[in-house]
């Protein structure tokens, strides 16, 4: 009769928790959760994770021994799906848990209930920039907090074929007018590490975005959190299908320089898809265009792939714009020689990334 908060919060956690492929309750939504990067969705075998009343009991049990300000932390992540900014949870890291015949740590057991039912080991997982748990005092105690962890794309086969090289980045790429020039020059003392352009179809919405910090959200709409957002900018396509797609950016993506190099982040509820000349085998003369499902990272950017890239005879790589590194990114919509729009000035929404590798 008398219900407590935690009890509450328990329950509001267990609703908010991530679909699990053919048990009914797919309309719960998908953000954050989807098969691996190239496309290969994963279905959980119910043998394996054990019953659906196995698991919400030890769900439960492990819930209720947790803080109640820790419980509003994770609810906080859970139910925004990561837009709204949530701390790190802290919790023991050395506290197994069984569902079935497999034993997990309670990070991997938060993570799979939470974000990916069909999560296997923590070597699929990578940290967030957001995570700030490194350096903690207590060696103990680990970040259990689903929505400080991506999924790692796996790039063992592509899941489509080369793009054409002429791929209408290097018909439009972002042009440096006078008054980009100028507020490039007027962003501050620290050298830009990479500039963005948004595009709509072969046209260019807005100026060119300079990034000096080490991560950059670009976003449609985004409950809290700041970056390079989309919707404030004054877009005169009036396409319906751009109208679409740009209602379906959402989250967008989250760019970060780290020491390997530039991931993205797709923060998104649907696919982004990805061209990178690091992406693929040097040896190789036209780039493959890769999928990037929700909730998953790729190192989309390697500063030393890119220093033995330079192959003056190749037009992919000599008529880009200034530094002559980007990588194009498009929402919702991907192209290539596997769809029917051939080069991504076709696209609805997509980005082009200028990277200064000077």
């Amino acid at each position: 009769m008398f219900r407590t908060k935690r009890s509450g919060l328990v329950r509001r956690l267990w609703r908010s928790r991530a679909p699990v492929e053919g048990d009914g309750e797919a309309d719960r939504g998908t953000h954050g959760s989807g098969g691996c990067c190239m496309g290969k969705t994963t279905k959980v075998a119910k043998s394996n994770a054990g019953s659906e009343a196995e698991l919400k009991a030890l769900t439960h049990s492990i819930l209720k021994k947790i803080k109640e300000k820790q419980l509003e932390v994770l609810l906080q992540a859970v139910e925004s799906k990561g837009g709204a900014r949530s701390p790190c949870l802290l919790l023991p890291s050395k506290v197994d848990a069984k569902v079935g015949q497999q034993s997990y740590s309670l990070p991997m057991l938060l993570y799979k209930v939470f974000r990916w039912p069909d999560l296997r080991h923590s070597s699929e997982l990578k940290r967030l920039s957001c995570c700030e748990s490194y350096g903690k005092i207590n060696p103990e105690l680990v970040c259990c907090n689903p929505h400080h962890m991506s999924r790692l794309c796996e790039l063992d086969s592509p899941d489509s074929g080369p793009s054409s090289s002429d791929t209408g980045g290097t018909t439009y790429s972002a042009p440096v007018g006078p008054s980009d020039s100028l507020a490039l020059q007027e962003s501050g003392d620290r050298a830009h590490w990479c500039v963005v352009a948004y595009w709509e179809e072969k046209t260019r919405v807005g100026r060119l975005y300079s990034v000096q910090e080490p991560s950059l959200d670009i976003f449609y709409d985004l409950p809290q959190g700041n970056g390079f957002c989309l919707g404030q900018l004054c877009s005169d396509n009036k396409s319906q299908l751009v109208q679409m797609v740009r209602a379906k950016i959402g989250y967008g993506i989250q760019l970060t320089r780290e020491p390997d190099g530039v991931w993205v982040y797709n923060r998104s509820c649907y696919p982004i898809f990805i061209k990178s000349a690091t992406l693929d085998n040097p040896d190789s003369r036209t780039l493959l265009v890769h999928k990037v499902f929700p909730g998953f990272s790729i190192k989309a950017f390697d500063y030393d792939k890119a220093g033995n890239l330079q192959r003056p005879n190749d037009h992919e790589f000599t008529q880009q714009p200034r530094t002559g590194f980007t990588v194009q990114i498009s929402f919702v919509k991907g192209w290539g020689q596997c769809y029917t729009r051939q080069f991504i000035s076709s696209c609805p929404c997509w980005l082009e990334v200028i990277f200064n590798t000077r």
